[in-house]
Protein backbone atom coordinates (compact mmCIF):
# COMPACT_ATOMS: atom_id res chain seq x y z
CA UNK A 1 0.00 0.00 0.00
CA UNK A 2 2.70 2.76 1.36
CA UNK A 3 4.38 1.37 -2.47
CA UNK A 4 1.54 2.51 -4.30
CA UNK A 5 0.97 5.40 -2.42
CA UNK A 6 4.97 6.71 -3.16
CA UNK A 7 4.27 5.62 -6.78
CA UNK A 8 1.21 8.18 -6.68
CA UNK A 9 3.04 11.17 -4.90
CA UNK A 10 5.58 10.59 -7.93
CA UNK A 11 3.64 10.35 -10.86
CA UNK A 12 1.78 13.56 -9.47
CA UNK A 13 4.99 15.49 -8.66
CA UNK A 14 6.18 14.45 -12.15
CA UNK A 15 3.33 16.04 -13.95
CA UNK A 16 3.07 19.24 -12.05
CA UNK A 17 7.60 19.67 -11.87
CA UNK A 18 8.66 19.92 -15.49
CA UNK A 19 10.13 22.91 -16.14
CA UNK A 20 8.44 24.32 -19.08
CA UNK A 21 5.08 22.90 -17.88
CA UNK A 22 5.30 24.33 -14.76
CA UNK A 23 5.37 27.92 -15.36
CA UNK A 24 2.18 28.78 -17.23
CA UNK A 25 -0.24 31.35 -15.90
CA UNK A 26 -2.81 29.50 -14.74
CA UNK A 27 -3.08 25.49 -13.47
CA UNK A 28 -6.19 25.00 -15.40
CA UNK A 29 -4.11 26.04 -18.56
CA UNK A 30 -1.55 23.75 -17.44
CA UNK A 31 -4.11 20.89 -17.19
CA UNK A 32 -5.48 21.93 -20.47
CA UNK A 33 -1.75 21.83 -22.01
CA UNK A 34 -0.75 18.34 -20.43
CA UNK A 35 -3.73 16.58 -21.93
CA UNK A 36 -3.73 18.41 -25.51
CA UNK A 37 0.09 17.68 -25.81
CA UNK A 38 1.86 14.98 -26.72
CA UNK A 39 5.27 15.99 -24.90
CA UNK A 40 7.10 14.60 -27.65
CA UNK A 41 9.38 17.02 -28.02
CA UNK A 42 11.52 19.92 -25.54
CA UNK A 43 9.40 22.04 -24.54
CA UNK A 44 10.68 25.43 -23.15
CA UNK A 45 8.40 28.27 -21.28
CA UNK A 46 7.80 31.56 -22.43
CA UNK A 47 10.23 33.08 -19.77
CA UNK A 48 12.91 31.03 -21.06
CA UNK A 49 12.38 31.54 -24.56
CA UNK A 50 12.15 35.31 -23.95
CA UNK A 51 15.82 34.97 -22.76
CA UNK A 52 16.92 33.50 -25.75
CA UNK A 53 17.54 36.43 -28.07
CA UNK A 54 19.74 34.12 -30.31
CA UNK A 55 16.29 31.85 -31.29
CA UNK A 56 14.83 31.66 -34.02
CA UNK A 57 10.69 32.01 -33.37
CA UNK A 58 8.76 30.04 -35.96
CA UNK A 59 5.18 30.77 -36.16
CA UNK A 60 2.30 27.66 -37.21
CA UNK A 61 -0.09 29.38 -37.20
CA UNK A 62 -2.88 30.01 -40.17
CA UNK A 63 -1.33 33.07 -42.01
CA UNK A 64 -4.40 34.83 -40.86
CA UNK A 65 -3.70 34.91 -37.19
CA UNK A 66 -0.01 35.32 -37.94
CA UNK A 67 -0.98 38.79 -39.40
CA UNK A 68 -2.82 40.06 -36.63
CA UNK A 69 -0.61 39.71 -34.35
CA UNK A 70 2.42 37.48 -33.61
CA UNK A 71 5.98 37.38 -31.99
CA UNK A 72 8.88 40.26 -33.28
CA UNK A 73 10.97 39.04 -35.55
CA UNK A 74 9.06 35.60 -36.27
CA UNK A 75 8.87 33.92 -39.29
CA UNK A 76 5.59 32.11 -40.47
CA UNK A 77 5.90 28.59 -42.01
CA UNK A 78 2.17 27.82 -41.00
CA UNK A 79 0.72 24.37 -40.10
CA UNK A 80 -1.43 23.26 -43.37
CA UNK A 81 1.13 24.52 -45.63
CA UNK A 82 4.14 23.57 -44.08
CA UNK A 83 7.22 22.28 -46.45
CA UNK A 84 10.41 21.80 -45.02
CA UNK A 85 11.55 24.04 -47.60
CA UNK A 86 10.25 26.68 -45.77
CA UNK A 87 13.04 26.28 -43.42
CA UNK A 88 15.90 25.60 -45.85
CA UNK A 89 17.81 28.66 -45.06
CA UNK A 90 18.51 27.39 -41.15
CA UNK A 91 21.77 25.77 -40.11
CA UNK A 92 20.06 22.73 -38.21
CA UNK A 93 21.85 23.97 -34.87
CA UNK A 94 20.21 26.87 -34.87
CA UNK A 95 18.32 27.48 -31.56
CA UNK A 96 14.86 27.22 -32.81
CA UNK A 97 11.93 27.88 -30.70
CA UNK A 98 8.13 26.94 -32.80
CA UNK A 99 4.98 28.35 -31.51
CA UNK A 100 0.96 28.45 -32.42
CA UNK A 101 -1.90 29.34 -30.03
CA UNK A 102 -1.29 26.92 -27.41
CA UNK A 103 1.15 24.70 -28.70
CA UNK A 104 -0.31 21.68 -30.53
CA UNK A 105 0.58 22.67 -33.73
CA UNK A 106 3.84 23.88 -33.06
CA UNK A 107 4.55 20.75 -31.20
CA UNK A 108 3.74 18.53 -34.64
CA UNK A 109 5.69 20.70 -37.06
CA UNK A 110 9.00 20.29 -33.96
CA UNK A 111 8.49 16.64 -34.65
CA UNK A 112 9.09 17.49 -38.43
CA UNK A 113 11.95 19.58 -37.99
CA UNK A 114 13.61 17.11 -35.49
CA UNK A 115 12.98 14.13 -37.93
CA UNK A 116 14.46 16.56 -40.54
CA UNK A 117 17.85 16.83 -38.36
CA UNK A 118 17.45 19.45 -35.97
CA UNK A 119 19.08 19.51 -33.12
CA UNK A 120 18.38 22.65 -30.90
CA UNK A 121 14.86 22.97 -31.33
CA UNK A 122 12.04 23.54 -28.60
CA UNK A 123 8.22 24.03 -28.92
CA UNK A 124 6.92 27.08 -27.03
CA UNK A 125 4.69 25.58 -23.68
CA UNK A 126 1.40 27.27 -24.09
CA UNK A 127 2.28 29.57 -27.43
CA UNK A 128 1.51 32.72 -28.47
CA UNK A 129 -1.55 32.45 -25.59
CA UNK A 130 0.84 32.11 -22.96
CA UNK A 131 3.28 34.99 -24.41
CA UNK A 132 0.01 37.56 -24.33
CA UNK A 133 -1.00 36.20 -20.91
CA UNK A 134 2.29 37.17 -19.51
CA UNK A 135 2.32 40.38 -21.22
CA UNK A 136 4.81 40.23 -23.62
CA UNK A 137 4.95 41.83 -26.59
CA UNK A 138 3.31 41.25 -29.77
CA UNK A 139 3.06 42.50 -33.69
CA UNK A 140 0.69 43.57 -36.30
CA UNK A 141 2.04 43.03 -39.74
CA UNK A 142 3.28 45.97 -40.01
CA UNK A 143 5.92 45.32 -36.79
CA UNK A 144 4.00 47.65 -34.94
CA UNK A 145 3.28 46.90 -31.34
CA UNK A 146 -0.21 45.18 -30.86
CA UNK A 147 -2.88 44.21 -27.90
CA UNK A 148 -4.86 42.51 -30.68
CA UNK A 149 -4.48 38.59 -30.81
CA UNK A 150 -6.34 35.94 -33.11
CA UNK A 151 -8.00 33.92 -30.24
CA UNK A 152 -8.44 31.02 -32.87
CA UNK A 153 -12.11 30.18 -31.71
CA UNK A 154 -14.39 31.50 -28.87
CA UNK A 155 -13.35 27.93 -27.27
CA UNK A 156 -9.86 28.60 -27.87
CA UNK A 157 -9.73 32.67 -27.01
CA UNK A 158 -11.16 31.37 -23.14
CA UNK A 159 -7.39 30.69 -22.29
CA UNK A 160 -6.45 34.23 -23.12
CA UNK A 161 -6.59 36.76 -20.28
CA UNK A 162 -4.84 39.50 -21.73
CA UNK A 163 -5.16 41.17 -25.11
CA UNK A 164 -7.99 42.23 -27.15
CA UNK A 165 -9.34 39.01 -28.87
CA UNK A 166 -9.92 38.87 -32.29
CA UNK A 167 -12.12 36.25 -34.30
CA UNK A 168 -11.91 36.14 -38.13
Amino acid sequence: MKSKILIGLIFFMGIFSSNAQSNVSSGSYNLLLKTMLDHSVEEINVDEALRRPDAVFLDTRSFDEYAVSHIPASKWIGFEEFDIEKVSDLEKSTPIIVYCSIGYRSEKITEKLVEAGFTNIYNLYGGIFEWVNRSYPIVDSYGNPTDQIHAYSRKWGVWLSKGEKIYQ
